[in-house]
């Protein structure tokens, strides 16, 4: 049975969750010549559910490949991706300010999707779950949202917002699973995890 797993992610919100799992994991991050963000390019009218499932199982391939590379020793790699819908439209991380402030525009006084997926993989075996939660943001006047912005959290951030943050209080509404869409979902991950072994 394996006692570690590799995280193949710089969210510290991830090792948080898989802290909180009593999980023992290293960190299995890409090398400089690595292209980690071109992964995440939307394909041409990809659904939501297909795109977040595909650039895991894409960040998955990398991570293991990574591993053989290193020659480091074998254990499951854990991946996982999140990304915000409204409809079929995907948010993901903003480009800068302006574009941060047009997303939280486009979803003020909405419900949208969060939709976060986890792969779990070693050199024979693989396996994937989703989780999808709905958020309800109140409105937010052009001031509020600007305020916001300013403060720098959403940069980095799938939909331009962290529930765990300061954007907690325009949350109106949850419905789903909180560490799903702090971006990683901690049932789901506990039902995988056990399935490669491990006792939770």
């Amino acid at each position: 049975m394996p006692d570690f797993i590799y995280l193949a992610s710089q969210s510290p919100r991830r090792r948080q969750l898989l802290e909180q799992l009593g999980v023992r994991h290293e960190l299995l991050l890409p090398d400089a010549h690595e292209d980690a963000e071109s992964l995440e390019a939307v394909l041409p009218g990809e659904a939501p559910t297909a795109y977040v499932q595909r650039v895991t199982r894409l960040k998955l391939d990398a991570a293991l490949a990574r591993l053989k590379r290193r020659g480091l020793p074998a254990a499951p790699v854990l991946c996982s991706d999140t990304t915000v819908a409204l409809g079929r439209t995907i948010y993901g991380k903003p480009l800068d300010v302006q574009d941060a402030r047009r997303m939280l525009g486009e979803l003020a006084g909405r419900t949208h999707r969060v939709l976060t997926a986890v792969a779990v993989g070693t050199a024979r075996r693989r396996g994937q779950v989703l989780s999808v939660s709905r958020v309800t943001l109140a409105d937010m006047s052009r001031q509020r949202i600007a305020a916001y912005v300013a403060g720098g959290e959403p940069m980095g951030k799938a939909g331009a917002y962290a529930v765990q943050g300061r954007a907690a209080a325009f949350i109106a509404h949850i419905s789903g699973s909180y560490s799903g869409i702090m971006g990683l979902p901690v049932y789901e991950t506990a039902q995988l995890l056990s399935s490669f072994g491990f006792k939770i």
